[in-house]
């Protein structure tokens, strides 16, 4: 391969990966990762021969109702700590606030006003559970630390394969997914076509207010 385009392919990869992390009024490389009994080891359990359930959401937006179900299975964790947000409605209210074309849509923490909502803390990323950034798959948003996520999520709009799992150290983690879209991609590709631009310090932001209105355990 011509080392122009390999150094070009690296450097549009390594843009991308810090478009993913979570937003904290430029500070966001200096959240610590809290690793809590709670978060590391409860885990659901199930009965021998018993399958476990799998959480569905029902989010509705301002572009129309997306349908997401975790993988309580693969990723507890943060199965867990998105139904909790979702059960406290930290979610209500806030918006999309960085849209990448042919990349990913994110949410989780931000006003409308781009201000960001406190958190409960970090959680263990679980990227190592075999499970892929495809199209429709749901993720953790984070910080360069690999175990830094909180609230903030993003929904891939494509196969990110260089977003994926490869070994346990700071530039294999990964971003951990948890979840799919079951029903409403077309939604989603909707939000991915508003335009965008910069507020403050923060790009990919949309012009347009694309807003969670209200998201719902459904089962």
């Amino acid at each position: 391969m011509n080392p122009l385009i390999k150094t070009s392919q690296f450097l549009i990869t390594t843009l991308l990966l810090s478009l993913l992390v979570a937003c904290g009024g430029g500070k966001t490389s200096e959240i610590k990762a809290v690793k809590t009994n709670e978060t590391t080891t409860d885990k659901p359990t199930k009965t021998t021969g018993e399958k476990m359930s799998n959480p569905i959401i029902k989010m509705e937006t301002s572009k129309g109702t997306i349908t997401l179900e975790l993988d309580a299975e693969k990723a507890p964790i943060s199965a867990k700590n998105f139904v909790a947000y979702v059960e406290d409605g930290f979610y209500d209210g806030i918006i999309f606030h960085r849209v990448i074309p042919n990349f990913m849509i994110q949410t989780g923490g931000m006003n409308p006003d781009m201000s960001e909502k406190p958190n409960k803390g970090n959680i263990q990323n679980e990227a190592n559970n075999g499970l892929k950034n495809d199209r429709g798959t749901l993720a953790m948003a984070r910080t360069p630390d690999p175990h830094s996520a909180s609230s903030q999520f993003f929904i891939n709009l494509k196969d990110n394969d260089f977003l994926n799992f490869t070994s346990e150290t700071s530039a294999g983690w990964g971003y951990a997914v948890f979840g799919k879209v079951t029903d409403g991609m077309d939604v989603v590709d909707e939000i991915a076509k508003v335009k965008t631009g910069n507020h403050g310090h923060h790009g990919d932001v949309p012009q347009e207010e694309v807003k969670i209105i209200k998201a719902t355990v459904v089962k």
